[in-house]
């Protein structure tokens, strides 16, 4: 079955939808097609033994490493992708992110374009996305043109209590930019909102944010259960024709004006890997051999900070963050990371991730425990990639940095101490868990060394963009969601004027 429209975006989480969203007033007709479907709301949404223990939201699709070993990565396949379970921390990278600076493990290249270029943006996706937060809060927050639109998610006596503790041990708290309408969330459970699905608004997601605004426009059309194949090119090989997807078992395909790839770092690597051709041999807009390379994936740690003595009350928890050693490493000179809390830990979600604590225990330790979640930047290292094999995605995953990672947790262990908490747990994540993939087919002004311009548009083929986070040329050690949106944003502008 043939389509036809101005502009494909493949994939509706925040590159995509915020794509959608800056054009859909110049009257286009705007197709997205997303692989999932929208998420239902059941009673599985606000349960953590669902969601994990028995990973009732989980994917069954497998990747391979390159050991053969095959795994389930944890991404997510809805209207709005990944969005619709992140922990909706919508931080900007800190102005020293987008310039080069040397690391523990190597050195960080930077960015083409400088933070005060991409401000602008980072001003407009705060407002689709409707962020809380407080600029003056935290001595590494880069500049604003203007406040947050949106005083702070407010902490919960239990967090008010830890914020005076941090600061008692030396450390600056500051409050988390958070996409969260409270009241909404809290009307629906009493649960927090860190990796639980978001069925509702109180959460403003993706498809909350910026998607419902574009479909609120005649000219836009979101075609679910749209899994994309490949895409194809006129016989030059410089404009992309049409993509061609799979749709209750039928291949349909769709022409258009202009294409946009928004499946994650890591599908629309394997997209356009697998849409290669005469013209393109070693994958569609792959001329530079960096397409797939340059994959990013935070070193992240959880970390317990219990005290025996004082129960955690929270609900939600996840309002709190501090950068203290994100530039600067107090006893040394390399940036070492981020640490937030994540959101309030249950007996049930302890249990899920340590299967060999007795129950009784794990929500002993729950009820007395506040969660972090440690972040330090992975670094682009070329043979860090994406390849696809016999159909599969194929991961090779070179981590790096990890000495500063494992300083940021003595350094962060420390401080827990400090603030009162004499025991302190820590479990670094592994190649499973899906931290925040980027860098697949990373931004640049060179031909040779990029796949995509400071306009997330493809050097080799005229009418492709791609505007996820495959485009991030660093990793930095913040989330990475406000800056996918920002640069979608922008890319939006510049196909506006076409």
């Amino acid at each position: 079955m043939e389509h036809q429209a101005d502009i494909v975006i493949v994939g509706s989480g925040i590159g995509g939808s915020s794509l959608a969203y800056s054009l859909a007033e110049t009257g286009r007709r705007i197709v997205i097609l997303e692989r999932g479907e929208h998420l239902k709301d059941t009673p599985e949404a606000r349960d953590d033994v669902a969601i994990f223990q028995k990973g009732f939201y989980k994917s069954g699709e497998e990747w391979a490493g390159t050991d053969g070993e095959t795994f389930l990565p944890g991404n997510y396949y809805f209207v709005g992708g990944n969005s619709k379970f992140f922990g909706a921390v919508l931080y900007r990278y800190r102005q020293e992110d987008f310039t080069p600076r040397d690391h523990m493990g190597g050195r960080s290249p930077g960015w083409p374009i400088a933070y005060a270029e991409l401000e602008p943006w980072y001003e407009r996706a705060e407002t689709i996305f409707r962020v809380r937060g407080d600029a003056g809060q935290d001595p590494t927050e880069p500049p604003h043109t203007r406040p947050y639109g949106f005083p702070p998610v407010p902490d919960e006596p239990s967090v008010a209590a830890l914020r005076k503790r941090l600061r008692k041990a030396g450390i600056h708290p500051s409050s988390l930019p958070l996409a969260v309408d409270i009241e909404q969330w809290l009307r629906r459970a009493q649960t927090g909102w860190d990796a639980f699905p978001n069925t509702g608004a109180g959460k403003i997601d993706a498809e909350v944010g910026p998607l419902a605004h574009a479909l609120a426009h005649p000219n836009v059309t979101l075609i679910t259960g749209a899994n994309v194949q490949r895409l194809e090119t006129d016989e030059s090989g410089r404009k992309v024709t049409a993509a061609f997807f799979i749709k209750d078992g039928v291949e349909h395909n769709i022409r258009a004006d202009i294409f946009a790839v928004a499946a994650g770092a890591v599908q629309s690597a394997a997209l356009l890997l697998r849409s290669s051709n005469a013209s393109h041999p070693n994958g569609l807009a792959n001329s530079s051999d960096q397409l797939g390379r340059n994959f990013m994936n935070h070193n992240t740690t959880a970390m317990l900070a219990i005290d025996p003595f004082r129960a955690n009350t929270a609900v939600y928890q996840k309002t709190l963050g501090f950068n203290d050693f994100y530039n600067r490493d107090p006893q040394g000179s390399f940036p070492l990371g981020n640490v937030q809390l994540l959101g309030h830990i249950t007996g049930n979600i302890l249990k899920a991730n340590a299967p060999m604590l007795p129950r009784l225990l794990a929500g002993l330790i729950a009820r007395n425990c506040y969660g972090w979640f440690l972040t330090s930047e992975d670094l682009p290292n070329p043979e860090s990639r994406v390849t696809v094999r016999d159909g599969r995605i194929v991961m090779n995953w070179v981590r790096s940095n990890m000495q500063a990672h494992e300083t940021l947790i003595l350094r962060t262990r420390a401080v827990m101490r400090k603030a009162g908490f004499p025991v302190v747990l820590s479990r670094t994540f592994g190649r499973k868990t899906t931290s925040h993939q980027c860098g697949t087919a990373r931004l640049g002004n060179d031909p040779k060394t990029s796949v995509v311009s400071p306009i997330c548009r493809s050097h080799d083929v005229a009418n492709l963009y791609v505007t996820d986070a495959s485009v991030l040329p660093t990793s930095a050690a913040v989330n990475p969601a406000l800056t996918v949106a920002a640069l979608a944003l922008k890319a939006g502008a510049a196909i506006g004027t076409l």
